[in-house]
């Protein structure tokens, strides 16, 4: 089967990757003009001229990013099919209809407001009390599109750093830790469960993830578990969904936002899972049996930042598993990632750190269960 793919960056390299052996064929439509996949066969369409010649390579189309036009998945899904649907994307790029999902299903979240103007931004901060988070409402991600208020009188100034003409905004949440709880449903209507991950960020951008978490209760999971099969259920999902949340100190969990697709905090998956995300992916939107979620062993994916460092001292660790993506250093940028298996949790922490000082820009990883986890304790 050929699988078009919207989007040329490393997940469609790495959906590509999985589907080789299942005898996938991938044709990518890039309309940035800089693809990075750097497999299978890239078409560059910015002016929006190739795409009947891209329909008629393919059987299928997914997507790699969130960040497309609805109007264009509505007419692809005219012609082909679409995983996941162009409803979920429209609901997954506005805030507002995302938020008002996770309100409608009773999946709970910070409290929020949505403001217009910059006078509204600052009663919104008096209102919920400082500090507050302003997001864009749409076209925000890796930290993008944001900024944190302090006091209502940095509304003026967060109105423009931002230059949206609509944000949300949302109380702080006294969390523990991030989490996320990512899940696959198939055609028809199966659901598979991956264990959650703490993911560690900085400055926005997803630095760490380590999954299973080895204090989770199996409530939380259960809870985690409850919520995204609500938005798999109601969205007629067919792939993978990925929802981030904020675990508070007495447990509960808040829902901060959710993606349609493969998800960088699944990377942990491709060796420590028994069945990748990315092959799980393909499995649902193909129609066929989804795969095993369990985790083979704790593992942890840490991300490669703007520079590479030596992949040969991080190769000569135990257990290390380096996914390059091919492309060339900058500031900010995803290069890699780097998934350590141990036998333990305690292992596994010292293996991280270690991993942390090879990596030229990688800060110091700090979970939540750290402490009662390391050797010896």
């Amino acid at each position: 089967m050929n699988i078009g793919v919207l989007g040329a960056g490393q997940l469609g390299r790495m959906l590509a990757l999985a589907g080789y052996p299942l005898a996938n064929r991938f044709t990518f439509l890039d309309t940035t003009g800089h693809p990075s996949a750097g497999i299978g066969e890239v078409m560059i369409d910015t002016d929006q001229k190739h795409l009947e010649a891209f329909l008629a390579k393919v059987d299928l189309v997914t997507y790699e990013f969130e960040h497309l036009p609805v109007a264009l998945v509505q007419a692809i899904e005219e012609v082909k099919p679409v995983y996941p649907s162009s409803e979920a994307i429209r609901v997954c790029q506005n805030r507002a209809e995302e938020k008002a999902l996770f309100d409608r299903l009773g999946i709970p979240t910070p409290a929020y407001r949505l403001v217009e103007h910059a006078d509204e931004l600052e009663a919104a901060a008096r209102e919920l009390g400082c500090p507050v988070v302003a997001k864009s409402v749409t076209e925000g991600y890796d930290g993008k599109g944001q900024a944190v208020l302090r006091d209502p009188s940095e509304a003026a100034e967060a109105w423009r750093s931002i230059n949206h003409p609509r944000l949300i905004v949302e109380a702080f949440v006294d969390f523990v830790r991030e989490v996320s709880i990512i899940a696959v449903r198939g055609r028809e209507g199966e659901v598979v469960f991956y264990p959650m991950a703490e993911n560690l960020h900085v400055d926005g951008i997803l630095r760490y993830s380590l999954a299973p978490m080895p204090d989770l209760d199996d409530a939380v999971q259960q809870t985690a578990d409850g919520y995204i099969r609500a938005l798999l259920d109601e969205l007629d999902y067919v792939g993978v969904l990925t929802l981030e949340l904020f675990q508070t100190r007495d447990g509960r969990l808040l829902a901060n936002e959710m993606a349609p697709r493969v998800h960088n905090s699944g990377h942990w998956t491709m060796d420590g899972a028994v069945t990748s995300q990315f092959e799980n992916h393909l499995r649902a939107i193909q129609g066929l049996p989804l795969g095993d979620t369990s985790a083979r062993m704790p593992t942890c994916m840490v991300n490669v930042i703007g520079q590479e460092g030596d992949p040969a001292a991080i190769l000569a660790m135990g257990d290390a598993h380096l996914h390059r993506y091919d492309k060339s250093e900058r500031p900010g940028r995803k290069l890699a990632h780097v998934n350590l298996l141990a036998p333990t949790h305690g292992e596994l922490l010292e293996k991280v750190h270690a991993c942390a000082w090879l990596l030229p820009e990688a800060p110091e990883p700090r979970f939540s269960f750290e402490d009662a986890f390391r050797p010896g304790n």
